[in-house]
């Protein structure tokens, strides 16, 4: 019984570490989209992107349950920061 409930652990660890990491990008987003982009860096959320991407990829291909759902969820939640810094971009070239 003991070796039964020893195999969910690590989709506990998972889903909770998913959970914190994920949870923590909300105030992020939630200051971009009300306050802008100006002090967030264009080249951190590229890489911040891509590494979430292949965070996803690699779940998908272990079948992991954690690692796709949460990744994929950072990575919707990161890829909604850099839109927006994009966006204030080129918004602000167009003021020039």
């Amino acid at each position: 019984m003991q070796e039964s409930s020893a195999g969910y652990l690590p989709n506990v660890i998972g889903f909770v570490a998913g959970i914190l990491s994920t949870t923590s990008f909300a105030p992020q987003v939630y200051k971009a989209w009300r306050e802008g982009t100006q002090s967030i860096s264009l080249r951190m959320y590229m890489i911040t992107v891509t590494s979430f991407t292949l965070w996803t990829v690699y779940g998908l291909l272990l079948r992991s349950p954690p690692l796709i759902i949460f990744n994929a969820l950072s990575l919707v939640m990161s890829g909604t920061i850099l839109a927006l810094k994009l966006r204030n971009l080129k918004h602000d070239n167009r003021r020039k």
